[in-house]
This record gives C-alpha cells, structure tokens and sequence, in this order.
C-alpha cells in the first residue's frame, strides 16, 4: 500500500485558499489600499503593508516561473510519482505559486510555457496543480 499524501494544514489566514481550492477554486490575495496580488496568503500586503486584503478567483491560467525535477522522494508518498516536477508557476493575475506540473515528461517542461489549472483531489482537500497547455492556446 502506498503512504498517504501529505494534506495541507489550515490555518486563519489561509483557510479561505484551502476553502476554494476544495470547490475547485483558485483564490489570492488583493492589496485594498494598492491593488498588489500575491500568494501565499498574508494579513498584510506585502508590498504596502496595509490591512484589508480581498480574495479574488483567478482564470487557471498561467506560465512555468521556474521548476526543478525531483529525483528523490523527501516522503514516502511521493515515491511512486518519481521522477516528478516542482513548479513555480505565475498567474495570469501576476501572483505565484508553488506547485506540481502533471502529465507531462521533465523533458518536455520550460520556462515560460503556459499551463492550465487543475485540481488533484486528496480526501477532503484539493490541491492545485498544472498541466502544459498546448502553445498558443
């Protein structure tokens, strides 16, 4: 039997993500003061400072930032997946997220392709995860 995937922990400040991820729902963080967007999830902004930080949807459209190709499993659960990709993908909204690309070859993955959102289903939770849109899509 394989080890369960690791879930991610909630807390106050990013419980609404988590919240919208498991409806399928792909939510960051707006400055009110200065319009900034960012993840994760802050009771600031990280540019301005300032309170008041508003949940937006994003479309699930975004570009390879960067990625690594992990060749070792750091847990049990990811094991089975080896080898598999690390991402930092950027919204089209502008902010960042660490994540999973699927599907795809390492081989196949760069910097700046485009991607799509989808969502991995675990227990109760989703998490959000990529998939290389075709180019010019």
């Amino acid at each position: 039997m394989d080890a369960p995937r690791p879930v991610p922990q909630s807390d106050a400040v990013i419980r609404p993500f988590w919240e919208a991820c498991a409806r399928h729902s792909l939510c960051f963080q707006q400055c009110a003061a200065c319009g900034h967007r960012w993840l994760p999830a802050s009771v600031v902004c990280p540019r301005c400072w300032a309170a008041g930080a508003e949940w937006r949807q994003a479309r699930g459209e975004g570009s390879v930032f960067s990625f690594a190709v992990y060749h070792r499993a750091y847990h049990p659960a990811f094991e089975p997946l080896l080898p598999y990709i690390v991402a930092v993908i950027e919204l089209a909204e502008g902010p960042r997220l660490v994540s999973n690309i699927v599907g795809s070859a390492p081989g196949e993955v760069r910097v700046g392709a485009p991607v799509r959102l989808e969502f991995l289903d675990i227990g109760d939770a989703a998490l959000p995860v990529f998939r290389l849109a075709p180019q010019g899509a």
